[in-house]
């Protein structure tokens, strides 16, 4: 009998350190699951950044870059983070630099580059690829390559044409894209040879603002801020894009984003105040989201079970009422969730002043 009363205590004991064992490894500092989905968000007004937990929709952690030795005006604009969340990056344009936080959101590197825009990851080797600034007066005409284990300065590529802002990589990391705000060119940058080839859309000028990509790699959208489209490309050629269409859509179409089933396009339209769906089997706006919280939307993400879309809102004109002015005075914006079954708005995240570009840690 005590041999089995032994027996039980063993296993007992056994099974609570187990059990405890797989709670420490699942939970970090904050008490959050380590694999939690973040959404990383810039406020460009007020040089901080926010941290929105996806599993709850609220704030977690907000970052001062003034308390980091950056100034007020450094200008966070765009963020990209590793698949498992281990690390995030992001580009201050005011600041000429690129940063490197942890998973705790603790700065741990950083690299120089001048007025750097936005972010893309290549998904198999340690490069960060970063554009230039749409805000920047006379960016140089290239592109940066950073090393992302060091956040040491590889390389810069020459575009050939000025003011290159838009920016994607395909899905198996083997073509770079790149585009000009001041032309209609698109720029494919083989990323194993560095070969270059140079595509003209013809026509006026689009703005072209962001691309992305399909899961499956064979189409590309592009936003035009001026021309007021979304158009298509197919890229199952990868060196030259191929312009296979065009929709119009409302004012200043900004950053889009694939559902993960490829089905759907989103993205912001910032003069307009609304966000537009797009069907990709119809290519045609399935529906145009409007309401509260809507205040010149920019930057967007979509949650790793492809619930919910979150839309950043600079409201630089004051067109959402926001509850507090920012730590610069301004009007605080805001993260629309966007239950992309209904295609409502189901909850509004105020945040700091002009929220610019997100990014979130891929899904996994």
């Amino acid at each position: 009998m005590r041999n089995w009363i032994r027996f039980l205590l063993k296993a007992l004991l056994v099974t609570l350190l187990l059990v405890g064992f797989s709670a420490h490894s699942l939970v970090g500092q904050d008490g959050a699951s380590q694999k939690s989905q973040r959404i990383y968000v810039c406020n460009q007004g007020e040089a901080t950044l926010s941290v929105i937990d996806v599993e709850s929709n609220e704030i977690v952690d907000d970052i001062d870059l003034q308390e980091l030795g950056f100034s007020a005006n450094a200008k966070p604009h765009h963020t990209v983070s590793e698949p498992d969340g281990s690390y995030w990056y992001v580009t201050l344009i005011g600041a000429n630099s690129v940063l490197k936080f942890n998973r705790d959101n603790e700065l741990v590197g950083q690299a120089k580059m001048e007025v750097p825009g936005l972010l893309v990851l290549h998904p198999t080797r340690d490069q960060l690829i970063v554009g230039r600034s749409m805000s920047a007066v006379n960016p140089p005409q290239s592109i940066g390559i950073i090393n992302r284990s060091d956040m040491t300065v590889q390389k810069e590529v020459p575009t050939f044409f000025a003011r290159p802002h838009a920016l994607t990589i395909t899905p198996n990391g083997k073509w770079t894209y790149i585009a000009s705000l001041a032309e209609n060119q698109i720029l494919s940058l083989n990323n194993e040879t560095e070969e270059t080839e140079l595509t003209t859309i013809d026509g006026k000028n689009h703005v072209f603002v962001d691309f992305a990509i399909s899961p499956d790699g064979n189409t590309m959208v592009v936003t035009g801020q001026i021309s007021s489209k979304l158009l298509f490309f197919d890229i199952s050629n990868s060196e030259s894009p191929k312009l296979t269409g065009s929709i119009d859509v409302n004012a200043q179409p900004w950053h889009p984003v694939f559902s993960s089933d490829g089905k759907n396009v989103y993205f912001g339209n910032k003069e307009a105040h609304t966000i537009t769906v797009v069907d990709m089997e119809s290519r045609s706006v399935d529906t145009v989201v409007e309401g509260n919280g809507l205040a010149q939307p920019h930057g967007s993400a979509i949650s790793a079970d492809g619930k919910y879309l979150y839309i950043s809102n600079n409201n630089r004109k004051g067109t959402f009422d926001s509850k507090d002015t920012s730590a610069s005075g301004d009007p605080n914006g805001t993260i629309t969730v966007i239950n992309t079954e209904t295609n409502e708005i189901e909850k509004v995240i105020e945040v700091g002043a002009y929220p610019s570009g997100i990014g979130t840690n891929a899904r996994w």
